[in-house]
């Protein structure tokens, strides 16, 4: 584990202007510096970076961070890989303790066992592709497929001799054999008394996670009689088939600049695209692509194209991609489908038609509103009212599963134009609400007794209070870097009201520690007497996309410091209305001239 306090020295001790200008060009203007933001594409420079805050944020669409952040994001690293990054370029050397836990220790040695002998097994696997005695048919079978030894050893491909315990036998001792079996590249029937290897007369493909560990393998059959045709890993402490995808650590590091991702279907598909110079493309691990598989997408890049064989099979499976993508498609993200002709795959079309005419083809692939409203006309009679009333319901139905975006609003014109509707009626018949993102809630304004004292000022509870106080803590149960975008005094004003003081207790602690994750912000308050309803808040899905919630957050408490001051003006003028004329000293009228002074 890495401390915490020699993360709090990283930030302190870094410069953000430093970090970010190293990458990206910045111009100071005033007190922060401005640049074209390098998470999506605009023309306009719209990418912050404020030195007093060590904050960068963009207002088109919404990336924001620390130091840390950015290196992440921009560099594509893991959290552990940003730090040693800094800490090297601060010319400092990163702590290691050991963790509190003893579990979390075990889990964790655990996992470097079962990686480490993945690796072993990746190395033997390779090794027997250059000397087996029968490695022939294996290495035939690449060569018939066109690749070449170069790009077999960037992929790490191997060869499975066909036998029972060749991999057992190539290891160590019978710990390793008991790791091997918890990586799952053993089979330990215990009912029978037998070991046996996995992987038998396969091709193997090793699976790497993003810093290029080895964690599982795929393997496939040289003859076309034997089954199944790919055998994959099963689930392991190392390996969520859900989670990973084939080939990403790969593509990180062959292209310079990644932009975009083919998302294609099988093993070899993802090497012969590399084959022929295209080094972008991955594969999801013989399952439909699933959210967390979209999410790693969109943090490496902007623009995935999924790229499926054109028969029914194809086509519900990018469906399914389709369906998992509408939840993460904030402004500047991009989704298009291929569909190639009925019985090629992106293996066979590249090798039959170049490079060149295959990446052209990629390039004119259907964009997500085209396939998703033609899917959803394909039984429908647009030419009939009735046809266009259910274009429209099942329509919005998906639309309503997106973020509040620029392009939901333009998903919603392009759905209006299809069906003659206008997009508010649309939005009204769904009864999607149209919340903006920097808006909170709508409340009702409080009653404010008659006999209210000086020291009651800000002190009423009302609905309207607790529900923007709750929304507040809710963003910070899925964001806790949403307290960067509000000054400390902001805050500070937020004392004198009782519904605020749980979500300044929680601001005080993701302060103090701005490197905490949500999970680990509700450990610190799982004895509090309100951490039930912290954990309630962090289980309870969050409507706005992940990108905009520190924009929301500011929202909200912007919000209830308007509802602050609203509140000390109608106190004041309450009472000084009560005097009369002659009862005003000069400082009762300054006083009732500032509290109707128009705001700016």
């Amino acid at each position: 584990m890495i401390p915490p306090d020699f993360i709090q020295t990283l930030r302190e001790r870094a410069d953000i202007v430093d970090i970010v200008g190293s990458r990206v060009n910045l111009v100071k203007k005033g007190r922060d510096h401005w640049g074209l933001c390098p998470f999506h594409d605009e023309k306009t420079p719209s990418f912050k970076v404020s030195p007093d805050k060590q904050f960068y944020y963009c207002f088109g669409c919404q990336a924001s961070g620390s130091a840390l952040d950015f290196l992440q994001s921009y560099d594509r690293l893991d959290f552990v890989s940003a730090v040693e990054t800094l800490a090297s370029q601060l010319g400092l050397e990163v702590p290691r303790v050991r963790g509190d836990r003893e579990e979390d220790t075990r889990r964790r040695e655990e996992r470097n066992r079962l990686s480490e002998v993945a690796s072993r097994a990746s190395e033997f696997y390779q090794r027997q592709l250059r000397l087996h005695p029968k490695r022939m048919r294996a290495v035939t079978y690449l060569k018939v497929r066109g690749l070449t030894g170069e790009i077999a050893r960037e992929y790490g491909l191997g060869y499975a001799p066909a036998g029972w315990d060749n991999l057992m036998m190539a290891l160590a001792d019978d710990a390793e054999i008991e790791d091997a079996i918890s990586a799952g590249l053993v089979v330990d029937k215990a009912e029978e008394k037998k070991r046996y290897d996995r992987f038998r007369d396969r091709i193997m493909f090793p699976i790497r996670a993003l810093r290029g560990r080895t964690i599982a393998f795929g393997g496939r059959v040289i003859s076309a009689e034997d089954n199944p045709k790919y055998l994959n890993s099963p689930e392991t402490p190392i390996f969520h088939k859900g989670r990973e995808l084939y080939g990403l650590f790969e593509a990180k590091r062959s292209v310079r600049e990644l932009t975009s991702l083919i998302v294609v279907e099988g093993y070899m598909d993802v090497v012969a695209l590399a084959q022929h110079g295209i080094g972008n493309a991955v594969a999801t691990l013989g399952t439909a692509s699933t959210q967390d598989h979209v999410q790693r997408l969109f943090r490496t890049v902007s623009t995935i194209i999924f790229c499926f064989d054109g028969d029914r099979a194809g086509r519900n499976a990018a469906w399914k991609a389709l369906l998992n993508c509408l939840p993460h498609m904030a402004d500047g993200r991009n989704v298009r489908f291929e569909f190639l002709p009925e019985g090629e795959d992106p293996d066979s079309m590249v090798r039959t038609e170049g490079k060149d005419r295959f990446e052209v083809r990629l390039e004119r692939a259907q964009p997500l509103a085209d396939f998703m409203f033609g899917r959803l006309s394909e039984t429908i009679d647009l030419d009939s009212i009735d046809g266009r009333a259910q274009l429209a319901k099942e329509g919005m139905v998906l639309l309503t599963q997106m973020p509040d975006t620029m392009f939901r609003a333009l998903m919603i014109e392009s759905l209006a134009e299809r069906t003659g509707l206008s997009p508010d009626k649309l939005q009204q018949i769904s009864g999607m609400t149209r919340a903006p993102v920097v808006e909170a809630p709508p409340w009702e304004d409080p009653d404010i007794p008659p006999d209210l004292e000086d020291d009651d000022v800000g002190v009423i509870l009302d609905r309207g209070r607790k529900r923007l106080a709750r929304e507040a803590l809710h963003v910070l149960m899925h964001s806790t870097e949403a307290v960067s975008t509000i000054e400390s005094n902001d805050y500070e004003r937020l004392a004198v009201m009782p519904e605020c003081h749980l979500l300044l207790e929680v601001v005080r602690v993701a302060e103090e520690e701005p490197d905490l994750s949500p999970i680990m912000l509700l450990a610190r308050f799982r004895t509090h007497p309100d951490g039930a309803l912290l954990t309630e808040l962090a289980e309870t899905e969050q409507l706005f996309d992940a990108p905009h919630l520190p924009n929301h957050f500011k929202g909200v408490i912007e919000r209830l410091l308007q509802e602050l001051d609203k509140l000390k003006k109608q106190e004041g003028t309450r009472r000084l209305s009560g005097k009369s004329l002659a009862e005003l000293t000069d400082e009762d009228k300054a006083r009732l001239r500032e509290l109707h002074r128009p705001s700016d």
